[in-house]
């Protein structure tokens, strides 16, 4: 596995990411909402790098499934989600791609009549993007290359990694498979 991003480089992020949004937010009833699983690590160290009081909340949006490395079908639960009505509202996901999850979540937030909407995402894969819109904040723009670690996995696996790495082929060789 080669590294892509340290986990120097990427708290270095994260901590700008936090202080910006805390400028943007100060004074304003924020809630960051992560999207689950990926952006669990991200959401857990950005909320501690925002200095202004805010809630948090996740919403789980699922489109790969065991092994695939392709997107699927996607599907939306806001079961763990707070009330966001009147609230500013910053939606945290691991990685902007294509966009498709994207716009179906803010679809899906803006029907639940927040103040404003914002996203944010730790990665922007360049040249993917399948849709208008674009991440309202970022941490790193990356390559089209399929990466895992700091939340993003393959098969549920190397979400622990503390850095960003490309997943190469020789790199599945004795996982173990889930049928999930």
């Amino acid at each position: 596995m080669d590294t892509l991003l340290s986990e120097t480089a990427i708290a270095k992020r994260v901590a700008e990411l936090g202080q910006t949004i805390t400028d943007v937010y100060r004074g304003r009833p924020l809630t960051v909402l992560g999207v689950l699983n990926g952006s669990v690590v991200l959401v857990a160290d950005l909320i501690r790098a925002i200095d202004i009081p805010h809630q948090i909340g996740f919403i789980r949006a699922s489109s790969y499934r065991g092994e695939t490395t392709v997107p699927g079908e996607l599907t939306i639960n806001i079961d763990l989600m707070p009330m966001i009505a009147g609230r500013d509202v910053l939606l945290v996901d691991d990685i902007f791609d294509t966009g498709r999850t994207m716009v179906r979540l803010r679809d899906e937030l803006n029907r639940q009549n927040p103040a404003s909407l914002r996203t944010a995402v730790l990665l922007w894969k360049q040249g993917r993007s399948e849709v208008e819109i674009t991440p309202d904040y970022h941490g790193f723009q990356i390559p089209d290359v399929f990466v895992v670690g700091y939340g993003l996995d393959y098969n549920d696996d190397y979400r622990h990694l503390p850095q960003i790495a490309v997943l190469e082929p020789a790199d599945l060789q004795g996982l173990p498979q889930n049928d999930c």
